[in-house]
């Protein structure tokens, strides 16, 4: 099949663009480098330097490659510079994805795997998060992936051929096994990466926000899914979409971890002293989010590899450790 993957120079697009092309797929990669790093796009795929805004351009790739399906991963995804610049998070990631819809429907490119988020749920009325669980997000985040996910339905129901799956996201951790790639962001905010950075001495200490949560330790629970299990959900996906279909997936491992249970897997695995401070809660972050992911592993049979936190963090140790760093070396 030709994939266009959108969004193919960052942490999770360049693990995508790697399996398409190990399962036989070829893979056109669309990035516009703004946060994407080029070295980490595989050098098997085409690629392509083009803004998401840039519907014209986007068309002429969709006909020139003759692309079957797009995987879209070119997302703004920090919570807290969504609350403090919520402009640059509704035009990259909703309009960015008409600007997208629009190229492909006058391509005549029918099928969408999309990149959502656990954060279209915001504050969950329960836990684990089921995907008919109402959709309130508490972030300009998640809003701007909620009305991502409006405008795929409203555009399904207009264009009967026209087929989507929007994974909904928990945590993404980890690195290539074969550690060639990982998370490498500026700025980085992730907790495992940003540990394992003060592992390494690149970071003088790690700031927990919160430590009043009513959750068993005070802290944050996230639930965790490696990188490559979720790239592995979305050619499962891609490969089951038909006509007309609308699907909607939580991808996660069905548990939560806390952040003091992460920052204690980043000592056990590093085996190195990890400098913490401690900080007020940031805005916009619930007390527990972890799936119930059920729904794809029964429609689809995919279920993830990697179910215990520290192989994950192992994984991302491994090339942090050899790429210190990150892709600028």
């Amino acid at each position: 099949m030709n994939v266009m993957v959108v969004g193919a120079a960052g942490y999770i697009g360049s693990h995508a663009v790697k399996q398409l092309l190990q399962s036989g797929h070829r893979v056109v990669a669309i990035d516009n480098l703004h946060r994407g790093h080029r070295q980490a796009v595989h050098p098997q795929a085409s690629f392509q330097q083009i803004d998401l805004a840039d519907t014209a351009a986007l068309g002429e790739v969709l006909r020139e490659y003759a692309v079957d399906c797009v995987m879209h991963f070119a997302a703004l995804a920090y919570v807290g510079e969504s609350v403090t610049d919520p402009l640059s998070y509704y035009h990259n990631n909703t309009a960015g994805a008409i600007s997208l819809l629009r190229a492909m429907q006058a391509a005549g490119v029918r099928r969408l795997v999309f990149s959502s988020t656990c954060a279209v749920y915001g504050e969950p009325e329960a836990t684990p998060i089921v995907e008919t669980m109402r959709r309130r997000p508490i972030s300009p985040y998640g809003w701007s992936k909620w009305c991502a996910e409006r405008v795929l339905e409203d555009f399904a129901a207009a264009e009967k051929e026209f087929a989507f799956a929007a994974l909904r996201y928990f945590n993404v951790a980890g690195a290539a096994a074969d550690g060639s790639l990982g998370e490498d962001h500026n700025p980085e905010t992730h907790l495992i990466p940003t540990l394992l950075l003060a592992a390494l001495g690149r970071r003088e200490r790690v700031t927990v926000f919160g430590t009043d949560y009513p959750t068993p330790d005070g802290t944050c629970i996230r639930d965790y899914i490696h990188v490559e299990d979720l790239c592995a959900a979305h050619i499962v996906a891609m490969d089951a979409l038909r006509p007309g279909d609308r699907r909607f997936y939580n991808l996660g491992i069905g548990r939560g971890y806390s952040v003091r249970e992460v920052i204690e897997s980043a000592r056990r695995v590093s085996g190195r002293a990890i400098p913490l401070e401690y900080g007020d809660r940031r805005q916009g972050d619930p007390p527990v989010l972890f799936a119930n992911a059920r729904k794809i592993q029964e429609e689809l049979g995919w279920s993830p590899h990697y179910t215990e936190l520290d192989p994950i963090v192992a994984s991302a140790w491994n090339w942090h450790k050899n790429h210190p760093q990150g892709f600028a070396v």
